[in-house]
């Protein structure tokens, strides 16, 4: 088959930050893509992170604007199209293994139209990959032309070749896409896209460009939006929402300014992720602590430490700095909880190193935190790191001993509200327990709760009279709308 090649992408040009402003612009949808896919249905996978499950509201979005209906049955769909993450390598080999199986359900349905998009596309050793030995992947598109979907995917039907559409450089700021969101309660607002962080070992800002931020009138237009819809919650999205602004031009407005404009909206519960500490500064740690609708939970990624490991990651902060920013965080919002990630194994990291990073999570007090062993990533500089004496074995062994005292953190930020009164935004049934209601707390701790499903969407109090590792029980108290 025929592969027509647009834009492919390039690790060189993924390393640039071109100095140029924002493109602004509002989507509309050609009238020739409106029933592309009229008596069609698609299925839709989503791998990673809540940035990936933002886009793939949208992607839905543009499909079902197309006429394409969703399916959850795979050997019913016409088009099956994987959106991708790139963070580790399991993660590209959960979906290389998918791809695989997939090719199956192509030789019994040879119409049928497989796509991938994503962080995974970003990559040039993907794309190469694909072209070579996935020929069942019909197009391809990346993380900074969602908006080309219709296009994209009228040439490949039309032409009935390969289409591939990635680019090198970030995209447009683009308005107005339809989104399907996955639930009615809870929303993701993406405020800002990209990172220039360049840590050492993330391919993110390859895969998503420079920083590019929301204008704030767009943003707030959207959540006035939802509230008008019912939405309880929102969460303000980012790979580094703490640098919210500082790439406008000509004028001056930042997160901690978002924040304080977001919370006189109305809305119930305003969350935000995810957060860079070097980025943290005092007017955010301000509004959380004035605002009752910005809840007192933050996810603030330390990684490790040691600030040998830190400095070798290019972390940009040293241990001291992070643990004096956790001290003014627990000092002005006493009742908050802070969760954190963790990855272990990194190339030069010695034992002395690793019981340093124990010594943190500890000083830190954490009630959790999502911990990893050391993944290496083609394009970013530590691919090249070598250390032999970091074997698979010692990063178990790290790994597990980390995680024995993570585990002590969730169990012991969940027993403080044990025995206590709560709010809790009720999002439907525990998934086990049929009958049996779940939600979250405003520290974001999951409880499970017996009661009508009358009050699914909803915030209620709710007394907490048991407290696990993972989960707390409740009873409620009465409703608060």
């Amino acid at each position: 088959m025929k592969t027509n090649i647009i834009n492919s992408p390039k690790v060189i040009q993924e390393r640039k930050r071109l100095d140029k402003n924002n493109v602004f612009k509002e989507f509309v949808l050609d009238e020739s893509y409106k029933n592309l896919g009229k008596d069609k249905t698609y299925y839709l996978y989503t791998y990673g992170c809540q940035g990936n499950e933002s886009d793939s509201e949208k992607i839905r979005g543009l499909l079902e604007e197309m006429s394409f209906t969703i399916t959850y049955d795979l050997s019913k769909a016409d088009l099956i199209l994987m959106n991708t993450c790139a963070i580790r390598k399991n993660a590209e080999d959960k979906v290389f293994g998918e791809l695989g199986r997939l090719k199956q359900l192509k030789r019994k349905n040879p119409n049928l139209i497989i796509g991938l998009s994503g962080c995974m596309a970003q990559e040039e050793s993907v794309i190469n990959k694909l072209l070579t030995k996935y020929q069942n992947v019909d197009f391809i598109f990346g993380t900074h032309n969602i908006d080309s979907l219709p296009k994209i995917l009228y040439n490949t039907m039309s032409n009935i070749e390969r289409y591939v559409d990635v680019l090198s450089y970030e995209g447009d700021i683009v308005e107005n896409i339809p989104i399907v969101r996955e639930s009615n309660i809870k929303a993701w607002v993406p405020i800002m896209y990209g990172c220039d962080e360049f840590c050492t070992y993330c391919i993110v800002p390859y895969t998503r460009g420079k920083e590019r931020s929301r204008l704030k009138e767009n943003i707030i237009k959207e959540v006035e939006g939802l509230i008008k819809e019912g939405y309880k919650e929102i969460t303000l999205l980012g790979q580094n929402v703490n640098a919210y602004g500082k790439d406008f031009v000509g004028f001056k407005y930042d997160f901690g300014d978002l924040l304080n404009d977001l919370s006189k909206l109305g809305i119930e519960r305003i969350r935000f992720t995810t957060n860079n500490p070097k980025d943290f500064d005092d007017k955010q740690i301000e509004a959380i602590k004035n605002s009752s609708n910005i809840m007192p939970s933050i996810h603030l990624p330390v990684q490790s430490g040691s600030n040998k490991v830190l400095h070798k990651m290019n972390r940009k902060y040293t241990k001291e700095e992070f643990i004096s920013l956790v001290d003014k965080i627990y000092k002005e919002i006493p009742n908050v909880s802070i969760t954190t990630d963790i990855i272990v194994g990194f190339p030069s990291e010695t034992e002395e190193d690793f019981k340093e990073t124990l010594d943190l999570f500890k000083r830190c007090n954490f009630e959790g935190a999502y911990t990893f062993i050391f993944s290496k990533r083609e394009g970013t500089p530590a691919y090249s790191y070598i250390d032999e004496s970091i074997t698979e074995e010692v990063q178990y062994d790290r790994l597990y001993r980390l995680n024995e005292l993570v585990n002590e953190g969730y169990k012991r930020g969940n027993l403080r509200f044990k025995d206590k009164i709560v709010k809790v935004l009720i999002e439907g049934t525990s998934k086990n327990q049929p009958d049996t209601l779940m939600g979250y707390t405003e520290n974001n701790k999951l409880v499970n709760i017996k009661g009508d499903s009358k009050y699914i969407g909803k915030i209620v109090n709710v007394k907490i009279v048991d407290a696990k590792t993972w989960s707390l029980d409740g009873e409620i108290i009465d409703d608060q709308n």
